[in-house]
């Protein structure tokens, strides 16, 4: 079973052509360099149009085992 459907997949696709272009913003308004923020640029855009995107991991769980209080 695919974990991205097709529509993520184009979105992803589509966003890496902007980045290589320089067309591709962040939220700052700053231009895109990184291949790895151009990937989770797209499938924070794919999630807010409802593809099929798996949901993002969260890191709470390494601030809760590491600080213990005595």
């Amino acid at each position: 079973m695919a974990k991205y459907g097709k529509a993520a997949q184009k979105n992803v696709e589509s966003t890496m052509r902007r980045r290589k272009k320089g067309t591709l913003k962040s939220g700052s308004g700053r231009k895109v360099k990184s291949r790895k923020q151009a990937i989770a640029i797209a499938l924070s855009e794919s999630r807010k149009k409802g593809a099929k995107v798996p949901s993002r991991k969260s890191s709470s769980g390494k601030s809760k085992r590491g600080a213990k209080k005595r």
